[in-house]
């Protein structure tokens, strides 16, 4: 009998998760039937080939894409059929986002960029210092993303995901684009993050640092999760 309540303690679950693009011949399947779950204060590597349905995964879970079928709760709220207006209030109040691209505005300061996310979340702009020295760039406030290295302006960018204190943290290849010692470091303060604040940490990679540093490592392939 298919499950009708999240399980307690779950940050994230699914269960029977599908995602079917266009119809008929044309069909593509990019998720079938998935049961999924993070709890708080867990750091979970999702790992596959490219096509196999990480994205998807990650965006019906961050409210961004509505599945074709099944169930999908945040912290125990059945969310599948919520209002668009719902799912962006939702998305706001208890998500950060992280992102390989990093996604900085060129022209505005380090503090500057967590204060966009802060003026969004309707929180004190004064707050983008304390968030910013979290994250050891204390001292880099007033630095634009030119003047800083590759994984500082990732740590900017977590900053910026902290804005409002989200219990969920999502994060779509944060370290693709660093070198080692950065992306170690990335993947150490994402483990900090759950391990010591309590957030769900789910990190969609192909980088084996963050499946070896993980809690634990999901693997998705031809949108099925693999046992």
């Amino acid at each position: 009998m298919p499950q009708t309540n999240a399980h307690p303690g779950s940050a994230l679950e699914t269960c029977g998760l599908s995602l079917v693009y266009g119809s008929g011949e044309t069909a593509v399947t990019a998720l079938d039937g998935v049961d999924f779950a993070v709890s708080a204060g867990e750091v979970l590597a999702l790992m596959g080939p490219s096509g196999s349905g990480k994205t998807s995964l990650l965006m019906i879970l961050g409210c961004l894409l509505r599945p074709s079928s099944g169930e999908v709760w945040v912290e125990g709220r059945a969310i599948a059929n919520l209002p668009d207006r719902d799912l962006g209030r939702l998305r706001l109040q208890r998500m950060g986002f992280i992102f390989q691209s990093y996604n900085l505005f060129p022209a505005l300061t380090a503090a500057e960029n967590v204060q966009v996310a802060l003026e969004l979340k309707g929180r004190d702009l004064n707050d983008a210092a304390g968030l910013l020295e979290r994250v050891g760039l204390g001292k880099r406030l007033h630095n634009f993303p030119r003047q800083l290295s590759g994984g500082e302006k990732q740590r900017v960018a977590i900053a910026r995901a902290l804005a409002g204190d989200p219990p969920i943290l999502l994060a779509d290849e944060p370290t693709a684009a660093l070198d080692s010692t950065n992306g170690r470091a990335v993947v150490n303060l994402l483990c900090e993050l759950a391990h010591e604040q309590g957030r769900a940490v789910v990190v969609v990679t192909h980088d084996p640092r963050v499946g070896d540093l993980a809690d634990r490592v999901v693997r998705i392939e031809d949108g099925r999760l693999c046992s």
